[in-house]
């Protein structure tokens, strides 16, 4: 922009400073035709005065000429052109020639028409031009040079603080939410630096009261448990007794695990755990209850480890959603395998059925579940498997591996696949 604005006004003042250049060349010669024609026409002409007259003129660039009535000519020799044929008409003008400018001016006496020629070189037509246009370049490229530098220093902080705002909003994005911005620049730019700054406030505010609240909801559920421990400790059977009571226990711990982990904030490390042995620990846990309800439970799991990016605690929660639903939505004595692969970056967790199968409008929303249930199995899966950078997938069929099953239900359904597809963690 400040280059076509110096464009706009350079030009145009070159071309003046040339204009004004040829003007003042041609004014000087208007000036010595003038004196000359004084003494080279009238009543009383004076040769003396008109040598003398002509001198004075020729003393410098310019050359002045009188072609007289008779053919006579003074001066500067120079023969007798059309434009002298011209003015003896008695028109006094102005001609261009090849090499510069004709100054013509016809005197009238008592012998004819006199002409007073003063020719004017090109070079003169164009003194100092030249060094007119190199100080209009001069002042050009400095300008543009100090427009240059300011707008370089205006947009280096504009930048900066636009910088800096990312910086921040990627880094708030990343979960650092102690992350802040010091407002600068323009005042657009510094505006909304102060609204990250609020925002960063904000989300900090509201995970603090979800923190509390979830908290505060973990531990009522303190009471009922308390009432089902003093329930267990009324069973007459020994071994019913303690195997109730270790499951009141585990229910505690993991009471206990969410009122701490709602209440930490400590920044977060990178999560990671093995597959294979959470899969193996759950397993002996479920393999109980799914002897006790007669279902068939294989377990198949990899030679070597599985890292995925997922805590033990995450991964086994997920885990345990998939397999509660194989007991809440499958026939009694349905088998059901728990299996885990890798291959290459890959890892699979996979919980199959030999069930009746899910219907597509049973995967639809979160929260909506048309068996009585809270809805919200499959949706902390799926952000479970999110969370570490993977996938959840749905599908059908109890797939390969799994026996024949012995229980009542087996072969029942098509089956139902849930698969965890996790990126493996070095």
């Amino acid at each position: 922009m400040a280059s076509v604005v110096l464009v706009a006004f350079l030009v145009p003042l070159g071309l003046l400073a040339r204009s004004l250049a040829e003007e003042r060349a041609l004014a000087a010669a208007r000036q010595d035709a003038q004196t000359v024609a004084v003494f080279a026409g009238g009543a009383t002409q004076d040769d003396a005065l008109l040598q003398a007259a002509l001198l004075t003129a020729n003393d410098g660039h310019l050359s002045t000429t009188v072609f007289l009535p008779g053919g006579a000519v003074v001066g500067a020799q120079v023969a007798r052109t059309d434009s002298v044929e011209l003015a003896a008409l008695g028109r006094a003008f102005t001609a261009r020639t090849t090499d510069g400018v004709e100054v013509l001016l016809p005197v009238g006496g008592t012998g004819g028409v006199a002409v007073v020629r003063t020719f004017v070189p090109q070079a003169e037509l164009t003194d100092g031009v030249a060094r007119s246009w190199a100080v209009l370049a001069v002042v050009g490229a400095v300008l543009l040079g100090g427009t240059a530098l300011v707008g370089d220093r205006i947009a280096v902080r504009l930048s900066r603080s636009v910088q800096d705002l990312a910086s921040v909003a990627d880094r708030l994005g990343a979960g650092d939410l102690t992350a802040r911005v010091e407002p600068s620049g323009p005042p657009e730019v510094a505006s909304v630096g102060r609204v990250l700054n609020g925002l960063g406030e904000r989300v900090v505010g509201l995970l603090a009261d979800e923190r509390e609240l979830v908290a505060d909801l973990s531990h009522r559920v303190r009471t009922p448990i308390t009432a089902l421990r003093l329930d267990v400790e009324t069973l007459d059977d020994p071994d019913e007794r303690e195997r109730m009571t270790r499951h009141v226990d585990d229910l505690v711990e993991a009471v206990d695990t969410v009122i701490r982990t709602a209440r930490d904030e400590r920044p977060a490390v990178p999560p990671r755990c093995d597959a294979a042995e959470v899969v193996r620990d759950r397993a002996r846990f479920w393999g109980v209850l799914a002897a006790h309800a007669g279902r068939d439970l294989q377990v198949h799991l990899p030679s070597g480890p599985a890292p995925v990016g997922l805590t033990a605690a995450d991964l086994g929660a997920a885990l345990d959603v998939l397999v509660d639903n194989v007991f809440r939505h499958t026939p009694e004595g349905t088998p059901f395998a728990i299996a885990v692969a890798r291959s290459g970056e890959t890892v699979t967790v996979t919980v199959a059925d030999e069930g009746p199968g899910l219907a597509d409008d049973e995967l639809a929303d979160r929260g909506a579940s048309g068996s009585g249930s809270t809805g919200l199995g499959l949706d902390v899966a799926r952000r479970t498997a999110e969370r570490a950078g993977g996938t959840f997938q749905v599908g059908t069929g109890a797939g390969t591996g799994m026996g024949a099953g012995t229980g009542a239900g087996a072969g029942a359904g098509p089956g139902t696949r849930l698969t965890f597809v996790l990126p493996a963690r070095p």
